[in-house]
């Protein structure tokens, strides 16, 4: 009665092995030079905001784990401290998280932020840029940041940033490309 209980647990645990194996490698993150994936997700105020719609234009999209946790609001205020910055260098902040709209919306509110947060609870767009990832039991985006230059494609690359001081380093990297 043992062995055929122990050939199933093994058979589960190979099974589960494989599954991650795979699971892992379809987390491809977007890399310099490719064109950035498409997306519309809805924002704080349920608009629909295209990535599309803002050729022209530089993008900053960066993910993040959670509204209204500390390392989100240090990186999220730091984005709305430098905004007047990203406004001159002519480009756009996009964040996005798995929260819904009306939890981007309670923590734009609370914390005074005027740039767009998108929500993303399917995790479509946050796959499509390799941005899944776990905190014990939750599911949550990983704190990665593409910047998108204004033909569409990915101009540079940050994952795992600081958020004491990413706001920083993409301006930095923002003004070194428009050499």
């Amino acid at each position: 009665m043992r062995k055929p209980i122990l050939l199933v647990l093994a058979a589960v645990l190979v099974l589960a092995v494989v599954f991650v194996t795979v699971h892992a490698a379809d987390q491809t993150l977007p890399t310099v030079g490719q064109v950035a994936p498409g997306f519309t997700l809805p924002s704080q105020d349920g608009s629909q905001i295209s990535l599309a719609s803002y050729r022209g234009k530089w993008v900053v999209l960066y993910f993040y784990p959670k509204d209204m946790t500390p390392g989100c609001t240090i990186e999220a205020h730091n984005f709305q401290r430098d905004q007047a910055k990203f406004d001159a260098a002519n480009a756009v902040i996009l964040g996005v998280s798995l929260d819904t709209p009306d939890s981007h919306k309670q923590f734009c509110t609370k914390e005074g932020l005027t740039f767009r947060l998108l929500a993303d609870p399917e995790h479509k767009v946050v796959d499509a840029y390799g941005s899944l990832g776990h905190f014990g039991p939750m599911t949550i985006a990983n704190r990665n940041t593409f910047l998108i230059d204004p033909t569409g494609k990915i101009a540079q690359v940050w994952t795992k940033v600081d958020p004491s001081h990413h706001s920083e380093e993409v301006l930095a990297a923002l003004a070194e490309v428009k050499k």
